[in-house]
C-alpha cells in the first residue's frame, strides 16, 4: 500500500483541501502488463492520484501525479482515471484541480498511452466553459502533457518547475544556457497560458480563493457573497491615483481587493476579478507603460480570453478605458489584426452585462476596442476630465488638410478639441451615458451590475462564429 507521508501527490492534496475531506478514487488501479511493464505494487494507482473533496466545503475534484510511480509519466489508465476524475466532475457540475509533476507520455506504452491522452483532451475542451479548470505545475510539465494547462482557466506555477513543448536544447540554434524557455519566468511572460509564478504554498491559497470568488459551473450565480464595505463609499483617493490603474481598481471594489491573472502577460491589459457589492465582476483595463497606455497584440490576445472566459461563465465584465493608440513594433505589426479581431469579436459576442468607465484619454480605433457601445457596452461612464475621439486636437490639426485649418494654429486645435474630443461633446452624441466625477464611481458602477443583474440577451441564432483566434 502507498506511503501517504512520504507521497508527495497525497500530500498536495492534502495541503489543498479542507481537513479529513478527500475520498480517493481508482486507488487499486495500476498499469496494464506490456513488453515493458509488469503489473505490480510498485506501479499502484498508476502514477496519479485522483478523488474529490471540499475546499471551504465546496466539492472539488482533484488529480495529483505522483512522479515516485513510473517516473510519473502519462499512460493509458494513468489518463483514463483523469479523464474519468472529468467526466464525474462535469455530472456533478464541480470544478476540476490538476496537480500536475509528470515525465512526460510513457513511452512504454506506445499507442495506448497516446490514445488516451487523446481522451483527455477531448474532455477537458467538453468541460470547458461548464466548469472551472484549475491546473498546478510543482514539477515537469513537458510534450503533449503541456496542452493539459493550457487548456485550464487558470494556471499556477511553482518557482522551480519546468513546462515546455520541447526542451530548450531540442530546438534548433538554441541552448539552455542562451535561452532556457521552459521557466517559469518565461512561460508567464511569453506563452499566455500562466496565471502567476509563486511558492508552494501560496498557490494552495491561490486556489482556494479563485474557488471562492468565481462560479464553479456556467449555472452558478456570481452573486456569491455580500460585502460589509460600504456600496456608497466614496472614492477619495481615486485621483490622486489616476496613474495607475490597478489603484483605480482596487479603490472601487469591495474591500480594496483584485484578483489579478496572466499578471506577467500583455501588461499593457490588466485583467482580474473584483467584487462589488458581494457580486463578483471580471475586470479588463488598460495600463500605462512608461508614460503611455498603448494596445499591444499581446494585450489583445489577453483580453480575447478573458472576456471569452467570463461570457462562458456568465460573470459580468467592468472595462476601465484609457488608451491612445497602438504600441508600434515589428512584433505587433505581425500579429495586431488577428489580434485585435479576436478582441473586439470577443466583446461584440458577449453576453455579460458589460459596463465601461472611460478613465483617462482614448484616442484612435484601439479606443473602439475597449467594450464600447458600438460594441454592445450597456452602459457607458467617463470622467469629467477625460478626451475621447478620432486623435487629439494637436495631431489631429497638423495631419488635417491647411485649408481646414485657420490661420491660427492654436485657436485651431482648441477649436478640435471642443467639438471632436470632449467628453461632453460625446456624450450628446449617445455615446456615453453618464459623466461622473471620480469619487463617486463605486456607487455608479454598483447600481449599474445591479440593474443589469437580470439581462438576457440572444440576439443572433446561430451555431457559433466561423472565426478560431
Amino acid at each position: 500500500m502507498r506511503n501517504t507521508f512520504h507521497c508527495p501527490a497525497i500530500q498536495r492534496i492534502y495541503n489543498l483541501l479542507d481537513d479529513n475531506s478527500f475520498v480517493e478514487t481508482g486507488a487499486l488501479i495500476i498499469a496494464r502488463n506490456t513488453d515493458f511493464i509488469k503489473q505490480d505494487e510498485e506501479n499502484l494507482s498508476d502514477g496519479v492520484i485522483t478523488g474529490h473533496g471540499l475546499i471551504d466545503g465546496n466539492l472539488v475534484f482533484v488529480y495529483s501525479q505522483d512522479y515516485t510511480v513510473l517516473n510519473g509519466t502519462i499512460g493509458e489508465m494513468h489518463a483514463k482515471k483523469i479523464a474519468d476524475l472529468y467526466k464525474q466532475a462535469i455530472k456533478m457540475n464541480a470544478p476540476v484541480i490538476g496537480l500536475i509533476d509528470c515525465g512526460g507520455i510513457r513511452l512504454h506504452e506506445s499507442f495506448d498511452a497516446l490514445n488516451s491522452l487523446g481522451e483527455l483532451y477531448r474532455m477537458q475542451a467538453l468541460a470547458s466553459g461548464k466548469i472551472l479548470q484549475i491546473c498546478a505545475v510543482f514539477g515537469m510539465c513537458g510534450g503533449g502533457l503541456n496542452i493539459l494547462p493550457a487548456l485550464a482557466d487558470f494556471v499556477y506555477l511553482e518557482e522551480n518547475s519546468k513546462m515546455f513543448i520541447h526542451t530548450p536544447d531540442a530546438v534548433k540554434d538554441n541552448k539552455k544556457e542562451v535561452l532556457d524557455f521552459s521557466t517559469p519566468l518565461y512561460q508567464s511572460e511569453h506563452t499566455k497560458v500562466v496565471d502567476k509564478v509563486l511558492a508552494e504554498s501560496e498557490i494552495y491559497e491561490q486556489i482556494k480563493t479563485l474557488i471562492l470568488i468565481l462560479p464553479r459551473n456556467f449555472k452558478e450565480d456570481c452573486y456569491i457573497a455580500k460585502t460589509e464595505d460600504n456600496l456608497n463609499r466614496e472614492c477619495k483617493n481615486i485621483q490622486i491615483n489616476q496613474e495607475d490603474i490597478l489603484e483605480i481598481i482596487t479603490e472601487v471594489s469591495d474591500d480594496h481587493s483584485f484578483y489579478e491573472t496572466k499578471e506577467n502577460f500583455g501588461k499593457d491589459i490588466r485583467t482580474g476579478f473584483i467584487r462589488l457589492n458581494g457580486m463578483t465582476i471580471g475586470t479588463l483595463a488598460n495600463a500605462k507603460i512608461n508614460g503611455k497606455s498603448l494596445l499591444s497584440a499581446d494585450g489583445c490576445k489577453k483580453a480575447a480570453d478573458f472576456i471569452l472566459f467570463c461570457d462562458a461563465f456568465r460573470i459580468p465584465l467592468l472595462t476601465l478605458a484609457q488608451v491612445t493608440g497602438f504600441i508600434a513594433d515589428i512584433k505587433t505589426e505581425q500579429e495586431l489584426a488577428r489580434a485585435g479581431a479576436a478582441f473586439v469579436y470577443a466583446c461584440a459576442n458577449s453576453k455579460s452585462a458589460k459596463v465601461t468607465l472611460i478613465c483617462g484619454d482614448c484616442y484612435t480605433s484601439a479606443a473602439m476596442f475597449m467594450n464600447t457601445k458600438a460594441l454592445g457596452a450597456d452602459v457607458v461612464y467617463a470622467w469629467p476630465s477625460v478626451k475621447y475621439g478620432i486623435l487629439n486636437a494637436k495631431t489631429a490639426i497638423k495631419l488635417m488638410p491647411q485649408k481646414e485649418q485657420n490661420d491660427d494654429l492654436k485657436a485651431s486645435e482648441k477649436e478640435f478639441a471642443s467639438k471632436q474630443t470632449d467628453i461632453i461633446t460625446a456624450a450628446k452624441h449617445g455615446y456615453i451615458d453618464s459623466i461622473i466625477e471620480p469619487c463617486d464611481t463605486r456607487k455608479y458602477l454598483i447600481d449599474a451590475f445591479e440593474m443589469l443583474y437580470t439581462k438576457n440577451e440572444n440576439i443572433f441564432e446561430k451555431r457559433h462564429g466561423a472565426h478560431s483566434f
